[in-house]
């Protein structure tokens, strides 16, 4: 019941994921993106931290005999991965469009078990290889070459993608010591909002005016996606393993470029389209064929 729990909490963060670009995209009209981050996170955490004091604060206890230190340290390696990815991410919302911003954050699902091998000196899969090539040729199709603001905008989402798989990465190294999936939420969220304002206080402007016109995008990015879409990813990454759980996660463009192509019309030509298969066929290439070739030997 739990594995089904998690696999069914992994698709809705995924679909809140995906779908929430497009409250990304509209909501930086009027605001900065560091503003819209700032705000749509210290909702996310509004929202989440009554949850953590009603289900969790007993655990403390309990929880933090293990190793407090720890916690602190790999809570704040999680919120600042989380920065950094939103943030490269929602910056470059500002030089390319829903499909591509989405697609190429995908990265993330090849990019996990290569640092994985640098870091911890794990062997990866074969597989890994031809499917970061797959996505190389999917990029290229993707991106529109001749376009340099398009071309910025693609390097950010793909950079930002480093830290979406450090987040992944060490929100899975944690949950394995402390079973605190709401406090966890909250913390990582809080500190979002505060490394979004300071930066957003010395490059933009904080107006409650313009930041009130947002309103909409910003609850919907804040509650679901800044709150309980990274609690779900949490939930999901404790109960099942990280292959069903990535292919899940990789539908997050797909979810991302029918949402942009019903609400902002903004269509994909062939190679575009191309561009995306590929990059799909690689993403679920990584994570399928190890699958395979385990079953072969049971």
């Amino acid at each position: 019941m739990s594995k089904t729990v998690s696999l069914l909490s992994a698709l809705l963060c995924t679909f809140i994921w995906g779908t929430t670009f497009i409250a990304q995209d509209t909501g930086m009209d009027d605001i900065g993106p560091f503003t819209f981050n700032a705000v749509r996170f210290f909702v996310g955490f509004l929202a989440i931290v009554p949850l953590a004091f009603l289900f969790e604060v007993k655990k403390f206890k309990s929880e933090f005999k293990l190793d407090l230190k720890t916690f602190i340290v790999l809570s704040f390696l999680i919120g600042l991965s989380l920065f950094l990815g939103s943030a490269l991410q929602q910056v470059a919302l500002l030089y390319t469009d829903v499909a591509n911003a989405a697609f190429f954050t995908i990265f993330y699902v090849p990019m996990v078990p290569i640092i994985i091998f640098i870091f911890k000196k794990k062997s990866i899969h074969w597989s890994v290889w031809p499917s970061v090539v797959l996505c190389l040729i999917g990029g290229y199709l993707l991106t529109n070459f001749y376009d340099a603001t398009v071309r910025l905008g693609d390097t950010l989402v793909i950079f930002g993608a480093l830290f979406w798989s450090t987040h992944i990465i060490f929100t899975g190294m944690i949950i394995t010591k402390y079973n605190l999936p709401l406090t966890l939420g909250a913390i990582q969220t809080l500190l979002v909002a505060l490394f979004s304002f300071v930066i957003g206080l010395i490059y933009e402007e904080f107006i409650i005016k313009n930041i009130l016109n947002e309103l909409d995008s910003i609850l919907y990015a804040g509650i679901l996606s800044g709150g309980f879409a990274f609690v779900l990813q949490i939930y999901a990454q404790k109960n099942i393993t990280p292959a069903p759980a990535a292919i899940i996660f990789s539908l997050e463009g797909v979810f991302a470029t029918i949402a942009a192509w019903f609400l902002l019309n903004q269509v994909l030509g062939i190679n575009n389209l191309l561009g995306c298969f590929f990059i799909l066929c690689g993403v679920l290439l990584s994570q399928l064929l190890p699958l395979i070739k385990r079953s072969t030997y049971k």
